[in-house]
């Protein structure tokens, strides 16, 4: 298993237990608003058995007194109707609503009660009870605001921690990132340091054997002169990484070609190499870093042939968005279409040997240091997969002239 996976299985981890200590914590604040509903339904029920005899009862003035005391600590929003349904009285509800007249006769805004009572009637169903003089009444009541409160508290909670857990997500995250850049620049110019010392002394015992030997143009000394600047390239990419690199306008097809020149002798004799598209179309590059991505994916391309098999390179513009497509296709094994975004993840590799950084590199150099893109554009299990590169063209075109063709500024 690699890193990647194992990482992915620890956030899969961490998500199902945020979960499970999410559902808890909903279902144990349920239980506790079906008690507090519960415990409010046997409150008002036993308020309404209180009102019932203080009706009742109304010339004992004892009692009264202690019927008033129990109304005054009542805390419920009761509304009582007659039994057509118009308001006969309400307890609890804000007093503010209730209007003078100019007889200084008590009445009330009834625009507000008629809409408690519609609440209080989708809340709770009705409470049957005796009125004065035998007048039958009907009782409503509506949840209190504290378990009003409560029942929206553990999604307030939720949404509290997911933010929480988000900030620090991204936070640590962040900084993991921060970290590990500064691991691969730190790895990468000590590695260029250690290659410096042995590249120069290659050189030297090269310019020797020339001279010892009389072979300046011994095919076998220029291929060596040919790695040894391949070295020498290879330390300068490293050592260019963790700095901004500086972009030069070149003939994006000339450069590719360039470097299929020197990657073909090196490879299978049974894999053929094609270039195809504009051959004219430039962009900004990085020729050290450049090279390191298309080396990257042919050698990508290559690995997945298993026998005989063909690498294509097609160079397009899209004048529109003035842009440079380079398609890098192979007639290889192929890539499943759930591990499009996955080849990119460092340590990702379906070889017994590989370390799974070179498509994790090329993605790095092409959005970080290049500012475009690269993806899988497509792929085929048994049949080839074909990356894409997006990079900004560096000729800028004016609007369509009247001829249809767009001029180059």
């Amino acid at each position: 298993m690699n890193p990647y996976q194992k990482k992915r299985r620890w956030k899969v981890f961490l998500l199902v237990f945020a979960i499970v200590i999410g559902t808890a914590s909903v279902f144990y604040s349920d239980f506790f608003v079906k008690k507090m509903e519960r415990e409010e339904a046997a409150q008002f029920h036993l308020f309404i058995k209180v009102l019932e005899q203080q009706m009742k009862m109304y010339e004992n003035e004892q009692l009264t007194d202690v019927f008033d005391t129990i109304k005054e600590n009542n805390k419920m929003d009761v509304i009582l109707t007659n039994p057509d349904g118009s308001i006969y009285t309400w307890i609890g509800l804000d007093s503010t609503k209730t209007l003078y007249s100019s007889d200084n006769s008590k009445t009330y805004d009834s625009l507000y009660f008629v809409r408690q009572l519609a609440k209080m009637k989708k809340q709770h169903p009705a409470a049957k009870m005796a009125g004065s003089e035998d007048q039958p009444l009907v009782a409503y009541y509506k949840d209190s605001f504290i378990l009003t409160q409560l029942r929206f508290f553990p999604y307030i909670q939720l949404g509290v921690i997911g933010l929480f857990i988000l900030a620090a997500y991204v936070a640590f995250s962040s900084a993991r990132r921060a970290e590990q850049d500064q691991v691969w620049v730190g790895m990468a110019k000590e590695t260029a340091h250690q290659l410096g010392t042995p590249i120069s002394s290659l050189m030297a015992w090269v310019e020797l054997m020339k001279s010892k030997f009389d072979a300046e143009d011994d095919p076998l000394i220029a291929e060596m002169q040919n790695d040894i600047h391949r070295l020498e390239i290879i330390t300068d990419r490293f050592s260019k990484i963790g700095s901004k690199p500086i972009l030069e306008d070149h003939v994006v097809y000339l450069v590719v070609k360039n470097f299929i020149a020197y990657f073909k002798i090196r490879t299978s004799d049974k894999i053929n190499f094609v270039i195809t598209g504009d051959n004219q179309v430039r962009a900004m590059l990085s020729i050290p870093l450049f090279d390191w991505v298309i080396e990257n994916l042919l050698k990508n391309a290559a690995n997945a042939i298993e026998n005989e098999g063909t690498i294509s390179v097609n160079i397009v513009e899209n004048l529109a968005k003035e842009e440079v497509f380079i398609d890098v296709s192979d007639t290889g094994k192929g890539i499943p279409r759930s591990k499009f975004d996955t080849v990119f993840q460092p340590g990702y590799t379906t070889r017994k040997r590989g370390w799974g950084l070179g498509l994790s590199l090329t993605k790095r150099m092409v959005e970080n240091y290049h500012s475009g893109q690269i993806f899988v554009k497509e792929s085929e299990l048994g049949k080839g997969t074909t990356f894409r590169i997006i990079l900004k063209s560096s000729i800028t075109y004016e609007p369509t002239s009247n001829t249809g063709v767009p001029r180059v500024v």
